[in-house]
């Protein structure tokens, strides 16, 4: 058929969805963190391996999707990971209660929906790049925007659902989200879905790890995804425990907020970034997120603390979809490889970001104060990588005598 009576339109909503449901994967859970430590006797410092589980998951799907994806076929391995969502979403209703140890059910469930995340962050985007639309770079932050809505959602509804029937219902919560990501199973089975043009003769894994330029950009989603996911994954434990506020208050204010403002931030990108320095804009981003998690670890304040929490995620907002954005623009033949290593790295620091603060948290007698201010630690890296790149740049230029090719 034709390119020209294709229907894009159900594709890009196919990966619309697919954001939404690894936003449903990455922020449910964290959502029952304290109910897991008081129902089950959980201890903090083994529920911080389960976002561990889920990122280190997520990282593995990363490195097998960069080399298996074009044999298997983007279309076999989207569905997959819409019925991985599924699976494990419904399993973290009933396995915790079926197995003798409830923390190994829960790591089972979590392991399973994290490939299907792991399959569709990869995914995601090279589809939508594949596609003929006008405009990508808006329609590419879009995308990524709809993770940030749907983790508003997610955190928005599971309150409300809460409020009206406890927070006991929430194995049926869990069942209930499941039904999204095998609505989009049908989805992604019936879309057209070309191939990136940049897979053919394009750059293999070997050839990216010798660009520096490319080694900047891993530690920069690193970093990236440390420093959002440290935040994200313990600001409601953080709002109920450390500010002793109420868990509805605590999920809306906390996590909801800090989704709505990093949404924010990528739609601003989306719109303007043809007039914005990324360079700059990502910098003081960067100075933010560090100023953020100074305020949440050393403020008593239940609003100074809630401040740092909601403009981390405006901070943190440019970071992903900015560092894919150099390396898309300078090595535009990247093609899967360079997609698929990028999500790894971002995935490699949102496992070890939220494990560091729970352990440091756990290790000063339940001090999340404690665990925020050892996530500085991200933000600060971030910024110092930032400026080599620039001064990368800068260096080029003297060795050339001439004005660098924009970063983006």
């Amino acid at each position: 058929m034709d390119q020209n009576h294709k229907n894009y339109k159900k594709t890009l909503k196919a990966c619309y969805l697919g954001f939404i449901t690894q936003a449903i994967a990455a922020n449910f859970a964290p959502l029952l963190f304290l109910k897991f430590h008081m129902d089950y006797g959980i201890s903090l410092g083994k529920i911080a391996f389960i976002p561990v589980m889920f990122f280190v998951t997520q990282l593995i799907v990363d490195v097998l999707c960069a080399y298996l994806a074009d044999r298997i076929g983007y279309r076999k391995c989207v569905v997959g990971s819409e019925l991985c969502s599924a699976m494990g979403l419904t399993g973290l209703a009933f396995l915790p209660e079926l197995l003798p140890d409830p923390f190994w059910g829960i790591m089972i469930s979590v392991t399973i929906y994290a490939i299907g995340s792991g399959l569709i962050e990869v995914l995601g985007s090279p589809i939508v790049e594949a596609c003929p639309f006008e405009h990508k770079e808006a329609v590419m932050s879009l995308l990524h925007s709809f993770y940030c809505w749907g983790s508003v959602g997610v955190i928005l509804l599971s309150t409300v659902f809460f409020a009206v029937f406890g927070a006991d219902s929430w194995k049926w919560l869990a069942c209930i989200w499941a039904v999204i990501p095998l609505y989009n199973i049908f989805n992604f089975a019936t879309c057209p879905i070309e191939r990136l043009a940049g897979d053919e003769g394009g750059m293999k894994t070997g050839g990216l790890l010798r660009v520096p330029l490319f080694w900047i950009a891993v530690i920069l989603m690193v970093c990236a995804g440390a420093s959002e996911l440290s935040m994200a994954q313990w600001a409601s434990a953080y709002a109920e425990a450390a500010l002793g506020l109420s868990k509805a208050i605590g999920d809306l204010a906390g996590p909801c907020m800090f989704a709505v403002t990093m949404g924010i931030s990528r739609v601003i990108f989306g719109k303007y970034g043809d007039r914005l320095d990324l360079m700059k804009f990502m910098i003081g981003s960067g100075c933010l997120c560090l100023f953020c998690y100074i305020i949440t670890s050393v403020s008593d304040n239940p609003v100074l603390g809630l401040t740092g929490c909601i403009l981390c995620g405006f901070s943190v907002g440019i970071m992903w979809p900015g560092t894919i954005s150099i390396c898309s623009k300078k090595l535009s033949d990247g093609g899967t490889a360079m997609f698929a290593l990028l999500a790894m790295a971002g995935d490699l620091g949102g496992a070890f970001g939220p494990g560091l603060v729970g352990n440091i948290t756990q290790r000063f007698h339940n001090d999340l104060r404690k665990g925020m201010l050892a996530g500085c630690v991200f933000p600060l890296v971030l910024i110092i990588s930032l400026f080599i790149l620039r001064r990368m740049r800068r260096d080029k230029t003297t060795d050339d005598g001439k004005s660098p090719a924009p970063l983006c």
